[in-house]
């Protein structure tokens, strides 16, 4: 699958070993039997989140739990030189993806949904929770304050 161009220059700039010409490295990230979606991660986000996985209690659940996530439930791999993805059968097969994909960012990570799980699950929620709000709700009140200390 084609990777969205601007998806591939956050790719680019998050790998510290990427140079123009090469391919930038990810993670993909496919979780448990509940997550139905894959969740791809730039090197510097999965290094952030090893980072946050190591400084948990070694024997602790919490660190089992996410080592096993993020180590055990994940795929290494790179864009190739025409910008495209190769996903395996097994990431496919997870998801249900037969056809095109629907891929939504979320800053340093993106996920690919199989368009009819995103629009019948996420989209769904998403409108469930609006319809629950004032009728004169704004989402974007959310974003006063944010940075403040």
């Amino acid at each position: 699958m084609s990777i969205p161009a601007s998806f591939r220059r956050v790719l680019e700039a998050s790998d510290p070993n990427w140079q123009p010409g090469d391919t930038p490295e990810l993670v993909i990230v496919y979780g448990d039997h509940r997550r139905k979606f894959l969740e791809c991660y730039t090197m510097q986000a999965i290094e952030e989140v090893d980072g946050k996985i190591d400084a948990l209690p070694r024997g602790s659940m919490q660190r089992k739990m996410l080592q096993r996530m993020f180590h055990g439930q994940s795929f290494p791999t790179t864009v190739d030189e025409t910008g495209r993805l190769v996903l395996p059968a097994k990431l496919r097969n997870k998801i249900g993806l037969e056809g095109e994909a629907f891929f939504i960012a979320a800053g340093d990570t993106f996920q690919i949904w199989k368009p009819e799980t995103y629009e019948s699950e996420e989209l769904a929620a998403a409108e469930d929770w609006l319809d629950e709000q004032p009728e004169d709700f704004d989402p974007l009140v959310y974003l006063d304050g944010v940075g403040e200390a």
